[in-house]
């Protein structure tokens, strides 16, 4: 596939930046329970931050705008970024701590996360505005998420599309939002869990996907893309559905798979990539992610999807009619 050829292609990534704090067991504890753990790691994350680091690795001209702490996290954050060469030019430094996610993951690679927002609390309309305005001529896509204070998603959406952006928003941690928000909104990513919180439409299978999926397009969004892991992905526009095809893998965990898929989706968008081709390399990039262990270190390089990609790409399904 040829992109379509385009002056701004690059990505800019509002939202949370944390320091993660990962627990690896056999099984999870139960309430009141102490149990004890095989491994520990501190590394980079959060999902603004994952999603930027998998768009840099992607090949994209990634910006990120968000808030760390000067805390000893500090400089695992920066480092981490510009190891992808995410542009930290809006990244705004906050006295105080920086944000913490405390994972816990057992050996059928399940997890389950308590965020801290801290420094990210901080994140302002006035640098948001800043950033965007500055971005603007050479950016394209626009990617956030809902770790940010929810006060500001209006705003970032709103803003992203005064500047002529594609908006693609990842509503997780999902929470209830401003009617308006989604009118605002081209592209939201929600997995299936997010996807019945939000619509009130329990997603187990394809069928129940479009039909959440519709529920979306019925608020204003522009198209629905609801991921299911080891099920695929089902995308709902108002053209048709297409139901592409999971990757089959042995995963070992299963954080940052969901921003490596948003990062990758938002490259290959910015690249001119149609939204059913761009899910395809998206769920390349989140099938090798869960194969791996941690956050932004689990996410790969483009190489490594698009091998994955061209590997598999005869298992992946044509659109099909959306139904009446």
């Amino acid at each position: 596939m040829t992109p379509a050829p385009t002056s701004r292609t690059g990505v800019v990534i509002v939202g949370s930046v944390t320091a993660d704090v990962t627990t690896f067991s056999q099984r999870l504890p139960a309430r009141g329970e102490t149990i004890l753990g095989d491994q520990f790691t501190l590394l980079l994350g959060g999902k603004g931050a994952n999603q930027a680091v998998a768009a840099g690795l992607a090949g994209a001209r990634t910006s990120f705008v968000g808030c760390v702490g000067d805390d000893l996290f500090h400089d695992l954050v920066v480092d981490g970024l510009s190891s992808a060469s995410v542009d930290l030019t809006h990244l705004r430094t906050v006295p105080g701590p920086t944000g913490i996610a405390h994972i816990r993951v057992d050996a059928s690679a399940q997890n389950d996360i308590v965020m801290v927002p801290l420094a990210n609390a901080q994140l302002s309309e006035e640098q948001i505005d800043a950033a965007l305005a500055a971005l603007a001529p050479t950016t394209s896509v626009l990617l956030t998420q809902l770790e940010t204070p929810a006060s500001l998603t209006l705003h970032i959406t709103s803003r992203a599309r005064e500047h002529g952006m594609t908006v693609v928003l990842d509503p997780a941690p999902a929470a209830p939002l401003d009617a308006a928000v989604w009118r605002n909104i081209d592209i939201v990513t929600p997995n299936e869990t997010e996807a019945t919180l939000l619509s009130g439409i329990e997603v187990t299978d394809a069928a129940s996907a479009e039909r959440a999926g519709r529920w979306f397009l019925e608020q204003g969004v522009g198209a629905a893309v609801i991921t299911m892991a080891e099920k695929g992905s089902c995308v709902v526009t108002a053209e048709g559905v297409a139901f592409i095809a999971p990757i089959p893998v042995s995963p070992v965990d299963t954080t940052a798979a969901g921003d490596a898929y948003a990062g990758y989706l938002g490259a290959a968008l910015a690249e001119g990539w149609s939204l059913t081709e761009a899910t395809r390399l998206a769920s390349a990039a989140g099938a090798i992610t869960v194969t791996r262990q941690g956050a932004s270190p689990s996410l790969p390089h483009r190489g490594e999807v698009d091998a994955l990609l061209a590997a598999h790409s005869e298992a992946a399904p044509a659109p099909v009619p959306a139904s009446n």
